[in-house]
């Protein structure tokens, strides 16, 4: 699926028209919205028309349509104002690239680690769980100086879609079948980049660049098994 949010990430309140309607639900021309995945919590934020406002609880893909669920049973029609929560979607933002970097750094450090989980929380928190045998937690911990240095050199982050046959012939491209997007209606994948660093293909909201993000604290390691790794992450608060 192709998402108007990634093309278009710093349009957060959208003029557009709704397509399709139910009491408590709508499916609209085009909106700002990230409706989850891949860890990623779902953006909030409102709906306004001539008539009202109402808060976008959740979401939901059936029949085709991306569905919008309501905090009340109105049924819309005509023109609406998607109002995206600025705030909710910058902290998804950088807990999206901070998480890409560990797992850039984990990938390249443990000898092609793959990705078994990841959850992104509304504090700021998030953790990801690695494959990684014999992993020496000392080590994992020590990765929280160089993820601050790419955060602090201001990578750029692009994106790209790239045929499914061409992502699943490069190595660590595709990490893991539970967090990676599905292919596109024309068989491609969506494919991030942090310039010099690392491609992993994700379906998620990202920033421009990595100095956008405030720095990024390993709060705690879990051993989850004899090879998964637990790894609790935080974005550090303001000084």
């Amino acid at each position: 699926m192709h998402l108007f949010c990634h093309e278009n990430p710093e349009t957060l309140t959208l003029e557009t028209t709704v397509s399709a309607a139910m009491p408590g639900k709508v499916a609209l021309t085009q909106t700002p919205f990230y409706p989850g995945g891949g860890g990623q919590l779902a953006d909030r934020g409102v709906l306004r028309w001539s008539g009202g406002e109402a808060k976008v609880t959740g979401f939901d893909v059936s029949a085709g349509k991306l569905w919008h669920l309501l905090d009340t049973p109105a049924e819309l029609s005509g023109d609406v104002e998607a109002c995206v929560d600025a705030d909710f979607r910058r902290t998804m933002r950088q807990l999206h690239t901070g998480s890409h970097i560990l797992n850039a750094l984990v990938f390249q450090s443990f000898d092609g680690a793959l990705v078994t989980g990841v959850q992104m929380y509304e504090d700021g928190s998030a953790r990801m769980d690695f494959d990684i045998q014999g992993a020496d937690n000392d080590r994992l911990r020590a990765l929280e100086g160089p993820i601050n240095d790419v955060i602090a050199q201001d990578i750029a982050v692009q994106f790209a879609y790239v045929p499914m046959a061409e992502a699943q012939a490069e190595r660590g491209l595709i990490r893991s079948r539970s967090v990676a997007p599905p292919p596109t209606p024309d068989g491609k994948i969506r494919v991030v980049e942090i310039v010099g660093l690392d491609r992993q293909a994700c379906g998620g909201t990202h920033l421009a660049s990595t100095g956008s993000s405030p720095p990024i604290r390993i709060l705690k390691i879990d051993n989850k098994g004899r090879h998964n790794r637990r790894v609790r992450i935080a974005l550090a608060p303001p000084p």
